[in-house]
């Protein structure tokens, strides 16, 4: 048996999401999003509400994909929680090489979307980033490393302040030595 075939609301989603991080939120209109899934904007609006409600359907896509690429590198990683956290900045480091690589989606339509605080999809970006704080502090846990919750939140920082220095900078190392970090921190907690 094959793929089942997308939804119309799906087929949005999906086109919304290539554009919406290829190019920004704010510089994809509804009617490209609508083109680009082969629907008329009529159909769109019949979906979605609003564009507020499209990029927010974007994020929460988003979600559980990138939570679960995370779990899946950590799982493959061999060695201790220091050296499996850092495998997860590795490979932040090697997708950053490829020259798609636009960054984090969640902290871009945050920089787009910093006036607007109650925006759905701001909302989504902070539970997303709350989740994936939350996965590591319990894979913290499991490894009897006290503390937990304060590491998770520090991993947390090193994560997405190597997602916007290598933004800026276009320079995916700096991903590297976020992970050194983080595997350092996770160390030394480890030996208290």
């Amino acid at each position: 048996m094959g793929q089942p075939t997308p939804t119309t609301r799906d087929r949005i989603v999906n086109a919304a999401a290539r554009l919406f991080y290829g190019q920004g939120i704010r510089a994809v209109s509804v009617d490209a999003v609508a083109e680009k899934a082969g629907v008329t904007k009529r159909t769109l609006y019949y979906h979605f509400d609003s564009k507020d409600d499209l990029i927010a359907a974007y994020l929460e896509g988003r979600d559980q994909p990138n939570l679960a690429v995370f779990q899946r590198w950590y799982a493959e990683a061999e060695g201790s929680v220091d050296a499996k956290v850092k495998a997860i900045f590795d490979q932040l480091a090697k997708s950053a090489r490829h020259p798609k690589w636009k960054g984090c989606g969640f902290l871009r339509t945050a920089a787009e979307l910093a006036g607007m605080p109650g925006h759905p999809a701001i909302k989504a970006g902070v539970a997303h980033k709350q989740r994936v704080e939350d996965w590591l502090t319990h894979v913290l846990e499991a490894d009897g490393i006290p503390d937990a919750r304060t590491l998770g939140r520090q991993i947390m920082l090193l994560l997405d302040g190597g997602f916007a220095v290598v933004l800026l900078r276009r320079d995916p190392s700096y991903m590297e030595t976020a992970g050194e970090a983080a595997a350092a921190l996770i160390a030394a907690a480890a030996r208290s």
